[in-house]
């Protein structure tokens, strides 16, 4: 069992998921298809790709990594990229470029009871959900654990009822924010371990002993881990799709207290002061760094 970590060694309440960087076998491909598909515009082009996102915000982080192979189904790595938007205008109408662009790319939609989702995979096969978020008010807890569910949720009844050409026409201008990362690992007792246990996330959910879903300061998660793809996997290889988490805390005595918690687990970790590099047991990359 996981010991349930103390107070002081819990992330931060206020940690916010930064940008998502990917390896990208077509960069062309890719970017127009976070630009037209997803409304992303291009923030930055630098460390050798680019950088989408949203009123200057970076979400995503394209980067160039031609010889790099696809990763198989089987593998650990990225399960979706969770883009969360403000309301259900900006939701439908992202929605709705996405499904136009590329018909064959959707992959489903739910209703979470927390939230409303919808499910795509970009040209090279990432997982992205699009959603936003009901009111906190609105969730409901057992316990420890927020109540979420995967219930029917009709995609052309949402468009008919949130699509507006004000929020089509606006979508550049309008927000959206990382607003979890969902990963494939090898099994999920592992990744609790480390995530809760070590790196101080809070359990919220989990599902059958298939998924794990953790987070800081009650939202209902900020980062998932499932199995189901990849049930026994065990580290990754260097491929094409994810190639870092970013994760933002507020200042460097967070970092500094997450690096100490690293070393005594013995997980090997690179510590600069503002920001904290370190792979998880499936060597997914994270990165941590201050606000």
């Amino acid at each position: 069992m996981t010991a349930e970590p103390t107070s002081q060694d819990l992330l931060p309440a206020e940690l916010t998921m930064g940008t998502v960087m990917l390896k990208v076998g077509d960069m062309k491909v890719m970017t127009d298809y976070y630009q037209r598909a997803l409304g992303l515009v291009v923030v930055a082009e630098q460390d050798g790709g680019v950088y989408l996102g949203r009123l200057g915000r970076p979400l995503v982080h394209l980067a160039p990594a031609p010889g790099l192979n696809l990763p198989s189904r089987g593998e650990a790595g990225l399960f979706h990229t969770a883009l969360l938007f403000e309301d259900q205008a900006s939701l439908a109408a992202t929605v709705a470029t996405a499904a136009q662009f590329e018909p064959t790319l959707y992959v489903g939609s739910a209703d979470h009871l927390v939230s409303e989702a919808f499910y795509f995979t970009d040209p090279e096969g990432n997982g992205i959900e699009l959603y936003r978020d009901r009111p906190r008010e609105d969730w409901s807890w057992d316990g420890r654990n927020v109540v979420m569910d995967s219930l029917a949720l009709p995609p052309q009844r949402f468009l008919e009822e949130h699509l507006t050409e004000q929020a089509l026409a606006s979508q550049p201008e309008t927000g959206a924010d990382i607003g979890h990362v969902h990963l494939q690992v090898g099994d999920v007792q592992t990744a609790q371990d480390f995530y809760v246990g070590t790196l101080g996330f809070e359990k919220t959910a989990g599902w059958h002993g298939q998924a794990l879903f953790v987070s800081a300061g009650g939202y209902h998660h900020h980062m998932a881990m499932n199995v189901w793809n990849s049930r026994g996997a065990g580290p990754r290889r260097d491929t094409l799709g994810l190639g870092e988490v970013l994760i933002h805390v507020p200042g460097t005595d967070d970092v500094g207290a997450l690096a100490d918690r690293l070393k005594v687990a013995g997980v090997a970790s690179r510590h600069t002061g503002a920001e904290l590099q370190f792979e998880d047991p499936w060597r997914n990359h994270i990165r941590v760094a201050v606000r």
